[in-house]
């Protein structure tokens, strides 16, 4: 008997380790998320970097401030710039299907993300294109295509007005700073004196700015929600500064019959910038080409990823 004990005892330990692993395994995820929440969002940005094949990179500029930036993949230099209160990991999701074809580089533009926050620094639109600019040239960088997304778009547009030798394709993902473009309720809301929506002062806050700028967004946990919140909380007061100096730039005047390639794209569902600014720009820029996506809100680069980057593959192949 003393024998037969002691092998049933003896059968029992592995799966007696199997699950003392797996209740491992559990309390570590919980910990991580519940204790660390930062440590997961990071694992979870990681993981989607290397399935895209790009990494996180950072490069000085001659001012002294430091710009971070995401790099993958090889050909053509597309540079991507990401909009208001965003960072560069906002084309993550969409870069997965663009470094095949091209060598994607996205940066944090200056005042957010990892990038320097001058708390007293020049944010227009045309500042910001001269960052970009330096930023280019110390990746030894000539002429690029170039996209943007909202902000992003009023900045890439900027610069190809001011030199439109160095960009050879804008890609404008509902663009911004065209303000003859009827109104949205963002824009009522801002204009009567109301809060910003687009301003962070709670999580709360931050679950509703996702609500209001993606018809599709992509599945984020409401604690990793909280911590992105936490991050536009405490870059606030900059924001609200950045905000301002944007609103006082209209791009409308300077790239009227800009002959720069453009495909413009709208999500039909855009509650931050109406879609209508894409036929205002079809207007202004003889090379435009215009794509109105269906249920999509202000973000395509984001909620429809695969969808995007096909339309703008073919655009450049079409050139």
């Amino acid at each position: 008997m003393p024998d037969g004990r002691a092998r049933d005892n003896s059968a029992m330990r592995p799966i007696r380790a199997l699950v003392a692993l797996f209740l491992a395994i559990v309390l570590v995820g919980a910990a991580i998320r519940y204790v660390f929440p930062q440590l997961a969002l990071s694992i979870a940005l990681d993981a989607e970097r290397w399935r895209s094949g790009v990494v996180a990179r950072t490069v000085d500029l001659p001012d002294g401030l430091t710009m971070a930036y995401l790099e993958g993949g090889r050909g053509d230099p597309l540079v991507l710039l990401h909009g208001f209160g965003a960072d560069k990991d906002n084309f993550v999701r969409i870069a997965r299907f663009l470094t095949p074809h091209y060598r994607v580089i996205a940066p944090d533009l200056i005042g957010f993300g990892d990038s320097s926050h001058p708390a007293d620094a020049d944010y227009s639109p045309a500042a910001q294109a001269d960052r970009v600019r330096a930023f280019c040239k110390a990746l030894g960088l000539k002429s690029v295509q170039l996209g943007g997304s909202s902000m992003g778009g009023q900045i890439a547009l900027t610069w190809a007005a001011a030199h439109p030798g160095e960009v050879r394709s804008l890609w404008l993902l509902d663009p911004g700073g065209l303000w003859s473009a009827p109104p949205t309720e963002v824009a009522r809301a801002v204009l009567a004196g109301g809060a910003n929506p687009l301003l962070v002062s709670s999580e709360d806050d931050f679950a509703a700015l996702i609500a209001l700028t993606m018809s599709r967004p992509p599945p984020i946990p409401r604690f990793l929600q909280d911590v992105l919140a936490r991050q536009r909380i405490r870059n606030r007061p900059l924001e609200e500064r950045i905000v301002r100096q944007l609103r006082a730039d209209s791009i409308e005047a300077r790239i009227q019959g800009l002959g720069t390639p453009a495909l413009v794209v709208f999500g039909a569902e855009d509650r931050v910038i109406n879609p209508a600014t894409a036929e205002l720009l079809k207007k202004l820029l003889p090379r435009a080409h215009v794509v109105i996506m269906p249920g999509v809100g202000h973000l395509p680069a984001l909620e429809v990823p695969e969808h995007a980057a096909s339309d703008y593959i073919r655009f450049i192949d079409s050139m």
